[in-house]
């Protein structure tokens, strides 16, 4: 049976709500996994986000003479902070800021930057040299050593397509387009069989075992509700999916989901303004909703993007770059600017150097916030001081 037949058979399932993995074997129960009340959720900026334009060197003349045809007023950044502001479009980050709940880390990348997306993806993901390659996420590899058995929802995806960062040899995450769409099983759908070909009848465990984890989210949809009023959006979608799981104590340890449309190489100004409004829109419902249920403490959110964009505009836009800056809300974050501001007179071909690897930052929410020990899964970088 072909990867095609055999995902096609298992959607079945789940009314194509349920991205399979490539990986799955048995599920065991929900309290496998080693419970605590800190979770990590991420937000992946698919396409290159342009670092330069989100978090502004306003008060530095090179922004200015680099990029005269898409740099932004300096009489328009909001939350201006140590010669650094925000894109006008992310006036909650601002807030958020003032509030102490988010932290700015600048300037992070890894050596000898890729500027394909996909392979600099797949670096983010893993955790690897940009000349080094797994097949496991460097959360798939955590969750590994986090659950005493087979775990479905350890880690949730909430896409169309599976995640490599969560991919482990066990399968301790699931890939999730609809949570609202699961069904409870019955014990008459637990007991049909396919046919008498042995390859079917394996679709149809999988198809059962992957139902354990659609079990444990409905039953955290029960307990939970939307207290407030999310965007119309996507990403906003997914958000209110991820708080009303944490609310219904699902006591899932990562929750992932990302935002496209950043790769910005011409109409930057128009395009980066509406991505930018429906990331802040979308990130401080969520936010607001987890701080009235008081659990804002025990969930960190962090906001990447595989790389940053060019210092000098293309007239219209920005082409692929390399270091950007990354974001921390929640978890009781120190609420800083963490970094250096950008060395717009020193770059490497055109490009910003990064100045901290995005694993030490891995290190630091392993350690800090997992209780974990990160060079277990082969992160060899030092924890990343003064985020929390």
């Amino acid at each position: 049976m072909n990867r095609r037949n055999f995902l096609s058979l298992t959607g079945t399932f789940t009314g194509g709500m349920l991205i399979l993995p490539e990986f799955l074997h048995a599920f065991g129960s929900q309290n496998s996994l080693v419970i605590g009340e800190q979770c990590l959720v991420f937000i992946q900026l698919n396409g290159g986000n342009d670092g330069l334009n989100t978090f502004i060197p306003y008060e530095n003349p090179l922004y200015y003479d680099l990029r005269p045809k898409i740099s932004i007023n300096t009489n328009d950044v909001i939350g201006k902070n140590k010669g650094m502001a925000f894109h006008p479009s992310l006036k909650d980050f601002a807030q958020i800021q003032q509030n102490g709940d988010l932290s700015v880390i600048q300037n992070v990348g890894y050596p000898e930057p890729v500027r394909s997306h996909f392979r600099s993806q797949e670096i983010w993901q893993t955790a690897t040299d940009s000349n080094k390659y797994l097949n496991e996420g460097w959360l798939g590899r955590y969750l590994g050593l986090q659950c005493n058995e087979h775990q479905p929802t350890a880690g949730i995806n909430l896409d169309s397509i599976d995640n490599l960062a969560l991919k482990g040899v066990e399968p301790n995450s699931i890939t999730v387009k609809d949570p609202n769409r699961f069904k409870i099983r019955t014990d008459k759908e637990d007991n049909v069989k396919l046919s008498d070909n042995p390859q079917l009848d394996f679709v149809r465990k999988i198809a059962n075992s992957v139902s354990e984890g659609s079990d444990e989210i409905q039953k955290a949809l029960t307990k939970s509700s939307s207290e407030m009023s999310y965007p119309k959006t996507g990403l906003a979608k997914n958000l209110e999916w991820i708080s009303r799981l944490i609310k219904g104590n699902l006591n899932s340890k990562v929750y992932y989901t990302s935002l496209g449309g950043f790769d910005t190489h011409d109409n930057q100004l128009d395009i980066h303004k509406r991505k930018l409004s429906e990331l802040n829109d979308a990130v401080f419902s969520f936010y607001q909703d987890l701080k009235n249920a008081k659990l804002m403490q025990n969930v960190t959110l962090v906001v990447f993007s595989e790389f940053g964009r060019r210092v000098k505009d293309n007239g219209n836009g920005t082409d692929h770059g390399t270091a950007a800056p990354m974001f921390i809300i929640g978890g009781n974050t120190k609420g800083t600017i963490v970094g250096q501001n950008p060395n717009l007179s020193d770059l490497d071909n055109g490009d910003l150097k990064h100045q901290i690897d995005f694993r030490s930052v891995y290190a630091s929410l392993l350690k800090e916030k997992m209780s974990f020990d990160y060079s277990k899964i082969g992160i060899s970088n030092k924890p990343l001081e003064g985020i929390f």
